[in-house]
Order: structure tokens, then sequence, then C-alpha cells
């Protein structure tokens, strides 16, 4: 497994600076329970996992349970790297920039503007969606970025 696996709730919890038998507490489990998870003898039901992100104050680890634990939502939400505020903001800005000199947007309607995708545009819409793919990473990056609060 992993270690990013074993650790993620054990950081949320840590971080919100909660100890073991609080969160138990707060999170209407048993100290056993919380041990397990962090330990990666067990994982989370997703409505403990949800109680978490209330009391630890940690949204990410929402997005880090379901990247780990269920193939679909994996497949479709990006894995959200820790970024600081600036470092986010740079990458998102960066990429807007991109998109926006690239004229992706004229060429997206232009390509969708017939309501289908031929041979000769499809590798360019392909390069445009994993384009706003990458947009998309980048504006959740900056959504559960390492604030320095």
């Amino acid at each position: 497994m992993p270690k990013e696996y074993r650790n993620i709730y054990k950081i949320a919890r840590r971080n919100a600076g909660i100890t073991q038998e609080a969160a138990a507490e707060q999170l209407g489990i048993s100290v056993e329970s919380v041990r397990a998870y962090e330990t990666g003898q067990r994982i989370p039901p997703n409505h403990v996992v949800s109680r978490m992100v209330i009391c630890y104050d940690a949204q990410r680890l929402a997005v880090q349970h379901v990247n780990l634990h269920d193939e679909l939502a994996s497949s479709i939400i990006p894995v959200i790297q820790p970024r600081t505020l600036m470092e986010s903001v740079v990458r998102l800005c960066n990429r807007l920039t991109r998109f926006s000199k690239n004229h992706s947007v004229e060429r997206l309607l232009e390509i969708a503007e017939d309501g289908q995708i031929d041979e000769e545009e499809r590798a360019e819409y392909d390069a445009i969606v994993e384009d706003l793919k990458e947009l998309i990473q980048c504006g959740m990056e900056l959504r559960f970025c390492e604030h320095g609060d």
C-alpha cells in the first residue's frame, strides 16, 4: 500500500490538532477504529470520512479518500497535489493564459458547431479536452491549497 494511503487520515487529524481520543468521540466511533484507519488496517466508510472532513476541517481528505478507494471516482476526479496558495494561483493562471493564447475556446466552438467531431478535428479536440482536464485539476488544487493559516 502506498505510504500516503496509510497516513491521509492521520495527517488530517494531526493537522487539526486533535488527539485520537477526541477524534473518536467527535466522530462517534471507537479509538480502535481511528487507529485502524490511521494504520491502514481498515478503510473508513464514506460516512465516517464525511464526518472526518467536517471534524478536521479537511476538505482535501474527501478527494484523497475517493481517489484511493473508488475506482470510478479516481478515473474522473484528478489527483490533487498539495500546493501553496501562490503555486496554485500561478499554475492556474499559466494554464488559463496558454488556453487563451491557443484560441482553444474559439476552436472548440468551431469543432462543435456542426454537432460532431470528424477525423480531421479529433486530435485537436482531444488536445483541448486534455488542456481542460489540466485546468480543472489546477482549479481543484487552488480550492484545496495550503493557505498557511
